[in-house]
């Protein structure tokens, strides 16, 4: 079957983009974060909101299209074993010696931490709960920020490996055909309607609090999508249906956020049920009009082996990593130096790439720091070039 290099790409973007609105995050007004500059921007919520709403349902939905095709020619046990390796020992270790910097950088910042970052270590290595509020996740002794994907990943992976029976009887199959059947306005709207119900029903219980134990809202949205990306596989129906409608679901997509943002920028806080529910409805409509579009779009004009690809598709799990701590890092460094509201952030998203480009060239050459940054072992090749992809990454496997 001919390599999907529409997906490697779109994983590739998506977590681009993840970097780009981390970088964000710094900056954007009212929104809580583990440092925040003094050059805050209320404008830079619009495009955030946007991107907000969808970003980590398509990751999550990319990832159940990967899994379907790691699911092809491997035993599930087999399956399981290399998706537990590949994602809680990268996991592990970003723990343990990529993540800390950011409590320590957030824990100094509010003034419930003491300067000396050695010393913090040896007390955070105590896996003791800190002062209140000293960082996200004080209570438990450690956190583990950004990586959190990973540990929801590997959840949703083991679930879905324990259903596989179900999935693949005879209504299980029945299921699939009915879901890869849509067509026209119900594969636009059927899928977002199961979104929605979650989001009326749970939203208000449950808030996104990254606990992974009673985040169970976010539990229903996410596993959802990354079982419909499971579904979606390769069906070249679905796909083609996918770019047939990608310019209506695109222009449906923009429309409805610009309704969307209208009316979170003019109602208030508290406002009827049914008018909430309303709400939501056409925000999961958004989610799912602007995955729709991604999806036909990617897959219309990205389906090609693009030079760049086997190099960005090696380096998502690297740069996932590493990036969120190095914001920060930089941030802490130079915040107290006073740039200005345009030197700051550049400083800040080019010593980002460049951090992550640089580390991940020694990763990828080192045999000993691959797997813990979620890459296989190097073969005869790989240091030279990317040009063998298929033999390197195959059948669509870089960050599942």
């Amino acid at each position: 079957m001919q390599r999907r290099y529409d997906i490697d790409a779109l994983r590739a973007l998506a977590f681009a983009l993840l970097i780009l609105y981390h970088c964000a995050m710094l900056y954007v007004a009212d929104w809580g974060w583990h440092l925040k500059s003094e050059h805050l921007s209320q404008t830079l919520q619009i495009p955030m909101l946007f991107v907000n709403r969808w970003r980590m349902d398509l990751i999550f939905l990319i990832s159940g299209l990967s899994v379907h095709f790691l699911l092809r020619g491997t035993s599930l046990g087999r399956f399981v074993a290399q998706r537990s390796w590949r994602l809680l020992l990268p996991l592990t270790f970003g723990c343990l010696l990529i993540v800390p910097i950011q409590p320590y950088a957030q824990g100094v910042a509010n003034g419930l931490v003491e300067p000396g970052f050695v010393d913090f270590l040896i007390r955070y290595y105590h896996f003791q709960p800190w002062p209140k509020g000293a960082f996200d996740g004080w209570q438990y002794g450690f956190t583990w920020n950004h990586l959190w994907y990973l540990v929801y990943l590997w959840v949703y992976t083991m679930a879905l490996a324990a259903l596989l029976p179900l999935f693949r009887n005879r209504i299980g199959r029945r299921l699939r055909a009915l879901a890869v059947g849509l067509r026209g306005w119900k594969l636009m709207i059927l899928p977002a309607l199961p979104l929605a119900a979650f989001t009326f029903v749970l939203a208000p219980l449950f808030d996104d609090t990254g606990d992974l134990i009673h985040d169970w809202y976010r539990h229903s949205v996410y596993f959802t999508v990354f079982l419909y990306g499971y579904w979606i596989g390769n069906d070249s129906g679905l796909w083609n249906e996918l770019v047939r409608l990608r310019k209506w679901t695109l222009g449906l997509a923009l429309g409805l956020f610009g309704f969307y943002l209208t009316l979170v920028i003019v109602l208030p806080d508290d406002i009827p049920a049914l008018l909430q529910n309303s709400v939501w409805l056409l925000r999961n409509l958004y989610v799912w009009f602007a995955i729709c579009a991604i999806l036909g779009s990617g897959h219309a004009l990205l389906n090609r082996p693009f030079r760049w690809l086997p190099w960005a598709t090696e380096a998502v799990y690297p740069w996932y990593v590493l990036h969120q701590s190095l914001i920060v890092l930089i941030a802490y460094w130079i915040l107290p130096l006073k740039f200005g509201p345009v030197a700051e952030p550049a400083i800040v998203l080019v010593g980002t790439v460049a951090g992550c480009f640089v580390l991940h060239e020694i990763i990828r050459r080192v045999p000993l720091l691959r797997p813990v940054f979620g890459l296989k072992g190097a073969r005869r090749g790989d240091r030279k070039s990317a040009a063998n992809f298929q033999d390197v990454i195959p059948a669509n496997a870089g960050i599942q």
